[in-house]
């Protein structure tokens, strides 16, 4: 949007420059030549004087001189024909005497000019670049003679016309390039002071009613979940927040649009600011967000939405918790894990992911929801070690009153890399919701692989590396995906090291049952939850 704005203005600009180069232009000519249509008549003028031709136009009203009507003879110098005797010749048109100036000296030139084309050579005045001056006769015999020709002065005092327009011309190009100049200056700097101002910044609106001084965000949600309905901040309250939020830095970007570490009175919150084009998936995460008894530890928390209109676009703000470690593909790109930290994760996780997928009954209940984009980026790493799941803009509710799945109104995707097979070669039965839990738990048992890779043992860890890694490209196609997972049924390997491991090996048994082709043999959330907790509770870790 900002670039198209960008290139109206500028084509405004170049309009703008355009009117005022064509408005100089005439202005320059009116100044400088007033009077051009009297200049062939003094052009005439100065050729014919001393020829006696003038008195002649007068009258017969013909702008050309007469034409003669017998041969003459003429008095030639430096222009002599070859037959020619004693500086000599004879013509049917014109006697002449011509004035150049060649190598700063002036040279003179006498001769016969030939009736055909002589009307035209005796009007010639030279040019801006060579001083000359012509004058041609037929009064009689050797009456060029009497012609003496003087070179024009150096300034004259009128202009000619190709004067006049050079000029006009580099006038109005001059005036119209400081105006250029002067306008793309000012932009530029009005562009850098507007760029110093966080782009996204909601300004500093305390609504003290609402929202009392010295209330903490912990304090506002505690007293949510105990007074409320469950379901989050009272809509004013969230607004009041998000026209309260300072915009501090860019810490992530996406294709549904950017993430901001902000402030809220001291406090540092993650804004997520959604590009227009993604309003559904807005949508559809406030909802499920504010779905009653939804927050949980190991689900992202939730603070805020609010949509704001500043004219030229719509801002959509979704405002959570913040986790300095990032997502949980960042900090295994760059952390190693012992089996504590591996098993913290992996049971973080999935106890996130279990609070979704179960229904809670009673008059504040909670639907059952599935994630359908489940991947190590939409899961947060905390600084205590444990995961939080985010992202639910893809996100299905099970209404279990209509037995209907809520299925969003969102063109978006998930990842292709994590789609489960039955999501792939399209058999998948979007009516029921049992599939999208299952497809979710394949999604899971690729993340634990990620996990297992970054935990060491035996002095030995692997680098990192994306399921698959070694099977598609980086940004596989719907094509490549089918062909690896449904038709080739490959599944990540393990390193040989695993086997001698008893943590890594129940953890590759675990994925193994994750990621089974068959929707109905995957292990549930519920069952991979308690199974990582018999894990910890053998040796002796607290998860």
């Amino acid at each position: 949007m900002k670039c198209f704005i960008f290139s109206h203005f500028i084509f405004y600009i170049f309009i703008f420059t355009l009117f005022f180069f064509l408005f100089f232009l005439k202005v320059a000519l009116l100044l400088f030549f007033p009077q051009k249509e009297m200049l062939p008549n003094v052009l005439d003028t100065m050729l014919l004087r001393n020829s006696g031709k003038v008195e002649e136009r007068r009258e017969t009203g013909s702008d050309a001189p007469a034409l003669p009507q017998r041969f003459l003879w003429c008095y030639c110098y430096h222009h002599c024909p070859e037959d020619s005797t004693n500086n000599t010749c004879r013509t049917d048109g014109y006697c002449f005497t011509m004035v150049e100036e060649e190598g700063g000296a002036a040279v003179v030139t006498s001769g016969c000019l030939g009736l055909v084309g002589s009307e035209f050579q005796c009007r010639d005045t030279g040019n801006s670049k060579q001083r000359r001056a012509l004058e041609c006769c037929t009064d009689q015999d050797y009456c060029n003679r009497d012609l003496h020709p003087t070179l024009p002065p150096l300034r004259t005092p009128s202009y000619v016309v190709g004067d006049i327009h050079h000029i006009a011309l580099l006038i109005s190009v001059t005036v119209c390039s400081f105006i250029l100049t002067f306008i793309i200056i000012f932009c530029y700097f009005r562009y850098k002071r507007h760029e110093l101002v966080p782009r996204y910044s909601l300004g500093l609106h305390p609504d003290e009613t609402l929202i009392p001084p010295g209330e903490s965000l912990r304090d506002l949600i505690e007293q949510s979940q105990s007074s409320g309905s469950g379901s989050g901040l009272p809509l004013l309250v969230q607004r009041t927040i998000a026209k309260q939020i300072q915009m501090v830095t860019q810490i992530g970007k996406g294709r549904y649009g950017e993430v901001w570490m902000g402030r809220w009175r001291g406090e540092k919150v993650a804004v997520k600011v959604f590009f227009t084009t993604e309003e559904a998936s807005w949508f559809r995460e406030t909802e499920i967000y504010q779905t009653v008894l939804m927050r949980h530890e190991n689900i992202l928390g939730f603070i805020a939405a609010d949509i704001k209109g500043t004219g030229s676009w719509t801002q959509l703000y979704l405002i959570t918790d913040y986790h300095e470690n990032g997502s949980l593909y960042d900090y295994l790109k760059c952390t190693t894990l012992d089996s504590r930290a591996m098993l913290r994760l992996a049971y973080s996780s999935v106890s996130g992911l279990c609070h979704l997928h179960t229904e809670i009954f009673g008059t504040q209940g909670k639907p059952a929801i599935a994630h359908r984009d489940l991947k190590s980026k939409n899961i947060l790493v905390k600084r205590n070690g444990a995961c939080c799941i985010a992202d639910l803009g893809l996100a299905v509710k099970f209404i279990s009153d209509t037995n209907e799945v809520d299925i969003p109104l969102n063109t978006r995707v998930g990842t292709k890399r994590f789609m489960a097979p039955e999501v792939l070669d399209e058999t998948l039965n979007r009516n029921h919701f049992q599939s999208y839990i299952m497809a979710d738990m394949y999604s899971f048992g690729l993340i634990l692989w990620e996990i297992g890779r970054r935990c060491v043992s035996g002095g030995i860890v692997e680098d990192y590396q994306l399921p698959y890694h070694d099977h598609v490209p980086n940004d596989p196609s719907y094509e490549d995906m089918r062909e690896v997972v449904c038709i080739k049924r490959i599944r990540p390997s393990f390193p040989n090291r695993w086997s001698s491991d008893e943590c890594l090996r129940q953890m590759g048994k675990l994925m193994t049952e994750c990621w089974a082709h068959n929707p109905a043999s995957r292990l549930t959330a519920l069952r991979v939850k308690k199974t990582l907790a018999k894990m910890s509770e053998s040796q002796d870790i607290k998860v």
